[in-house]
């Protein structure tokens, strides 16, 4: 599959050993095309938040391979794992994880740090970022100073002020309002669909995930269903 980004094939992911191992994710085979928006759904233990953090590359399959443009993400150290995220993947959580004694636009400001941008470079897109998510003129503001809904606005501009290839997203309307919800996910469509960007989804909320191209449905470590059927790569 030529315009996937992400692919697993026969991916396992274990934990224990003997007559106590579990096994999270038992062969699982999937493919996120390259501008698509995917949901991730399942019951708790379904193994959905562990195809997450082998997706965004924050954990690595005990078996199978995980492909990241092009690359065997499974077989990168931590270092190599840790440069990848910086330079392709942008986060957005349920609890938002914004400093609470900085502004938004530091905040947003935090990953352009870790790649060494200069001071005047880092403010101006953190600005544009905000701008972009609809905060404009709120960039000296705390998080205290702001809603649930414009906290996740920061986050959201936080994820993708590096300009990511792909953005994950663990249950971003979970602390909010349903209207802040739907706000926060016309967001997240309007950048798929006029940016490009690549998301995959966490939610247990179907109207959520129908804001999503396609719904990945998880049980009992494996895909129980999905939007359309796999192609060979």
């Amino acid at each position: 599959m030529t315009d996937a980004l992400v692919t697993f094939t026969d991916v396992w992911k274990s934990y224990g050993q003997g007559e106590a191992q579990v096994h999270a994710l038992a062969g699982v085979d999937l493919a996120i095309r390259k501008g698509e928006f995917v949901a991730i759904m399942g019951p708790s233990g379904s193994g959905k938040s562990t195809s997450m953090n082998i997706i965004g590359c924050l954990d690595t399959p005990t078996s199978g391979r995980h492909g990241f443009l092009s690359v065997d993400a499974g077989r990168l150290d931590r270092t190599q794992r840790a440069v990848l995220r910086n330079l392709y993947i942008g986060f957005v959580f349920q609890g938002y994880n914004l400093l609470p004694r900085t502004t938004a636009a530091e905040n947003v400001e935090l990953p352009l740090i870790y790649r060494g941008m200069p001071a005047g470079e880092r403010r101006n897109a953190a600005m544009q970022a905000l701008a972009q998510v609809g905060l404009g003129g709120r960039e000296h503001h705390t998080p205290a100073e702001l809603s649930g809904g414009q906290q996740q606005r920061v986050a959201i501009a936080r994820a993708i002020v590096t300009r990511p290839t792909l953005l994950v997203a663990d249950e971003p309307t979970g602390n909010l309002d349903t209207q802040r919800s739907h706000e926060i996910m016309e967001l997240l469509t309007g950048l798929n669909r006029d940016e490009g960007l690549t998301i995959a989804m966490v939610t247990h909320e179907g109207d959520i995930a129908s804001y999503a191209d396609r719904t990945i449905s998880f049980l009992d470590g494996k895909i129980a269903s999905q939007g359309y059927e796999m192609e060979s790569a």
